[in-house]
């Protein structure tokens, strides 16, 4: 049984150790998505060059890649990240965004998991469905599927990968493929209107995973710190919209503190 406490240490962890996370994320999202690794207390570093793509790997501690603005020169820096991560034995995660939307995503997704299988694959209901290589109608970037839709894909993805799903909605589910399953159903609506934050999720993940070798936990615990997070910056913005509720959001992955984290968490963990 996982406990608040347990997922409290990891974010602990985080903020003691900064390790370091390197992303290759989409041009939409970069400057919060670095925002958000360097409140929760990670340090970020965002190199797309083929250069020095895997050099940079060889320093990191985590690896994040991104599929939200695809060109072929990103993907080659995505295969050359996540190829130098399986050398390395660091752990690797996988952001499907938009997966389903076009043939040329789609193809690019299908290589990405040829090069290496991703220590954490994290997205939306119809992202992980169409990861997972289900038929399912996208709405852009935005997901046309319930999160609950998702979990008969995402077990499969899981035992595919052999390694932790995350599927994001008003309830986040986490799996992996040792049949383990956590629900988290903190966070706010308007945390879906803020670009960036799903993206964010996933930065996040990479951070937990670099200082908790279980995949599952660390998952777990990213998830729950950013939800718990969103869901106090929604309160403190009192009403005002999403341009307010944006920086505290940051204020929350930067401040939160254990006693308002052990309240709020609303965990339920089973098996599948």
């Amino acid at each position: 049984m996982t406990t608040a406490a347990e997922l409290w240490a990891d974010v602990a962890a985080v903020r003691e150790r900064a390790p370091l996370v390197h992303c290759i994320t989409n041009f939409v999202v970069m400057n919060f998505n670095a925002n958000a690794l360097l409140a929760a207390g990670a340090s970020p570093v965002m190199a797309h060059a083929h250069e020095e793509v895997s050099d940079m790997v060889a320093i990191a501690e985590a690896v994040v890649v991104n599929i939200g603005t695809l060109d072929p020169y990103w993907v080659k820096s995505m295969e050359l990240a996540l190829r130098a991560a399986d050398d390395r034995d660091i752990p690797s995660v996988l952001d499907p965004v938009g997966a389903g939307a076009t043939p040329y995503r789609n193809e690019a997704l299908k290589t990405l998991f040829s090069v290496a299988l991703p220590t954490v694959v994290r997205g939306n209901g119809s992202e992980i469905m169409s990861a997972a290589g289900a038929a399912v109608r996208t709405h852009g970037v935005d997901s046309s599927a319930a999160a609950s839709d998702a979990l008969g894909a995402a077990q499969k993805l899981a035992q595919r990968t052999r390694g932790t799903v995350c599927v994001s909605g008003a309830t986040d589910h986490v799996l992996d493929d040792n049949r383990r399953w956590s629900r988290l159903s903190n966070g706010h609506p308007w945390m879906t209107r803020i670009t960036g934050v799903g993206c964010s999720a996933t930065a996040l993940i990479g951070a937990f995973c670099a200082v908790q070798p279980d995949s599952w936990r660390a998952t777990t615990a990213a998830m729950a710190l950013l939800g718990v997070a969103g869901e106090v910056a929604a309160e403190q913005s009192q009403g005002r919209g999403v341009g307010t509720m944006q920086p505290l959001l940051l204020d929350q992955l930067h401040r939160l503190d254990e006693r308002t984290f052990a309240q709020r968490l609303r965990l339920e963990v089973a098996e599948w």
